[in-house]
C-alpha cells in the first residue's frame, strides 16, 4: 500500500537507509504515535520482524534486512557473528538462523534469532562489513568452530585464506584473546594440525604422481585439456579424471560452482571424476589409492 503524508515520507526516508526496517523509537521519533503504528500494522504498510521492529511496505526477507532487524532489536552494542558473519564474509551459505552478539545485556531470544552475550567483545575482532557491525573473519570462524565439524572449519577457513580474509597472525590473534571460547580447540587444531593447509598445484601434483607410483598404478597425464577443459590428472585410456580440491585453486564461489558444472559435463560425456582433498592425501593416502585403482580397473 502507498505511503502518504508528511510521516510517512519521513518513514520512507529511515526505512530506505535499512534496507526497509524500522525501529518502534525510530517511528515514535518521527511522530508515530501507538495508535498510528498499531493502524499501520493492520492495514499492511508495517509487518512486524522482532518486538518493536517493523518491516516498511512490504515483509522483507533478504540476508541484508534480516540482519539489520535482528541488529534493530538487538540494540546498540551488538554486532552480526558467528554463521551469519560467516556468510556476511562470504565464506558459508545464509544461514535460517540469525546470529549476533551482544556485549552485557541478554537479548531475549526470538524465533529465527540466536542472540549471543560476551562481556566484552575486542575491538579488533569487530570490522564494519557492507556497512553492517560483524565480527571479523578469525572471530567469526572462531565463534562458527563451537558447532561446525572439522571439515565444515577446514573449509571455512579455506576458504577465508584466499579470499585474503585472514592470515595465521589473525587467526592465532582472534584465539588469543578469546581462547576459552568453545570454538577455540577445534579452530586451534584446524589451523595448527595442518587440516586448513591450502597446497599450490604443483605440491598436489608431486603428492599424487608419487602416490599412483607407490601403488603401482599407471601414470596419468597431468594438466591436460579435455572437452575444452584443464584437468588435473588424466587416465585416458580409462575415461578417469581425477582432480584436487585445494581452495587454492577456488579463488571465489562463483569458481568453485564452474567446477562443479565442469564435472557434471565430464560425466556426461563418460567419464569418470574423482575429486580428493588434501586431508585425504594427508591422512588416507592408501585407501585414495585403493579407490583410485578400484575406479580405473571398472574402466
Amino acid at each position: 500500500m502507498p505511503l502518504d503524508g508528511k510521516g510517512d515520507a519521513a518513514l520512507a526516508w529511515v526505512a530506505a537507509a535499512q534496507s526497509g526496517m524500522v525501529h518502534r523509537r525510530q517511528l515514535n521519533a518521527i511522530g508515530f504515535s501507538r495508535s498510528m503504528i498499531a493502524h499501520r500494522v493492520r492495514d499492511g504498510r508495517l509487518h512486524l520482524r522482532f518486538p518493536g521492529v517493523f518491516a516498511v511496505a512490504y515483509p522483507r526477507t533478504d540476508l541484508t534486512a534480516r540482519l539489520i532487524a535482528a541488529l534493530l532489536y538487538a540494540g546498540d552494542d551488538s554486532v552480526i557473528s558467528h554463521r551469519s558473519a560467516a556468510a556476511l564474509w562470504g565464506l558459508t551459505p545464509p544461514p535460517e538462523v540469525i546470529d549476533l552478539t551482544r556485549q552485557g545485556r541478554y537479548v531475549h531470544p526470538q524465533p529465527h534469532l540466536c542472540a549471543h552475550r560476551v562481556p566484552v567483545l575486542d575491538l579488533r575482532d569487530v570490522r564494519l562489513h557492507q556497512g553492517l557491525p560483524v565480527t571479523a573473519a578469525a572471530r567469526c570462524l572462531l565463534d562458527m568452530a563451537a558447532d561446525a565439524d572439522d571439515d565444515e572449519t577446514e573449509h571455512a577457513v579455506a576458504e577465508a585464506r584466499v579470499r585474503r580474509l585472514v592470515n595465521d597472525a589473525d587467526l592465532e590473534g582472534a584465539l588469543s584473546r578469546a581462547p576459552n571460547r568453545p570454538g577455540a580447540r577445534r579452530l586451534a587444531r584446524v589451523i595448527r594440525g595442518d587440516a586448513g593447509r591450502v597446497i599450490t598445484r604443483s605440491q598436489a601434483e608431486r603428492l599424487v604422481l608419487r602416490l599412483v607410483a607407490e601403488a603401482q598404478l599407471p601414470t596419468p597425464e597431468t594438466n591436460v585439456r579435455v572437452l575444452n577443459f584443464e584437468v588435473d590428472f588424466l587416465w585416458r585410456a580409462q575415461r578417469v579424471v581425477v582432480e584436487f580440491d585445494g581452495f587454492e585453486f577456488h579463488r571465489h564461489r562463483a569458481q568453485f560452482e564452474k567446477d562443479r558444472r565442469r564435472d557434471q559435463v565430464l560425466i556426461a560425456a563418460g567419464f569418470r571424476v574423482i575429486r580428493l582433498t588434501w586431508r585425504q592425501l594427508r591422512d588416507e593416502p592408501m585407501a585414495l589409492a585403493v579407490r583410485i585403482g578400484q575406479v580405473l580397473g571398472a574402466g
